[in-house]
């Protein structure tokens, strides 16, 4: 019955949530947050609208940029490997309509992670969501209180405040992360190590796939 309705779900599924712009997609170890060290397969979609000056993925911004790649192949992509996690990451995935892209991840029995700044409003279904709030597009309150894991990115003092504020806009079992932003590493991760241990709620996220050299 299951299949069925998938099937006459995907008869009637628009054209655009069939494929999306796909800026690359690999295996690896994920290196940030609450999931550091373990196993996934990632998905970045291309387009991005955030803007992040710092961002280190710029390429991903253009949506237009990269091949529109059919949902099935991505499954099938994921499916030869061994992890049974798939994250989806960006650019910015929630400017795309993600309900058939997790739905026909979910048929195959994937734990799916998204990583969205939380400036677009939800779709697909998810297991964890981590939100990334950035300055240059505000996050929905939505988002926020949707978020499994918090976390934000520290390039200089003042990030430390924005930070507060959006940890007062979480539900309470959300986690907390600070992570420095790894061009001004050694300018903020001491700033970051001081603010922890003054303000334990928090917890230090460090992008480990930049020192293990991996994707």
């Amino acid at each position: 019955m299951f299949e069925t309705e998938m099937e006459n779900t995907n008869a009637v599924m628009p054209v655009s949530c069939r494929r999306l712009p796909v800026m690359e997609d690999f295996y690896t170890i994920q290196g940030e947050g609450f999931h550091t060290g373990g196993a996934a397969y990632f998905i970045r979609l291309g387009g991005c609208d955030v803007g992040c000056v710092w961002c280190d993925v710029k390429e991903s911004w253009k949506a237009g940029n990269h091949p529109q790649v059919p949902v099935e192949e991505l499954v099938q992509r994921a499916r030869s490997f061994p992890a049974r996690t798939v994250v989806v990451t960006g650019g910015e995935p929630m400017m795309h309509d993600l309900d058939f892209l997790t739905g026909s991840l979910k048929q195959e029995n994937f734990r799916l992670c998204l990583e969205t700044s939380g400036a677009y409003p939800l779709s697909g279904t998810w297991d964890w969501i981590c939100v990334s709030p950035k300055k240059f597009k505000s996050p929905l309150r939505e988002a926020l209180l949707a978020a499994d894991e918090l976390k934000v990115v520290i390039y200089n003092r003042s990030d430390f405040e924005w930070a507060e504020q959006h940890r007062l806009l979480v539900s309470r079992g959300c986690k907390l992360f600070l992570q420095p932003e790894y061009s001004v590493f050694n300018k903020v991760a001491p700033l970051i190590v001081e603010y922890v241990k003054a303000n334990p709620v928090w917890n230090i996220s460090l992008q480990a796939h930049k020192v293990l050299n991996i994707p």
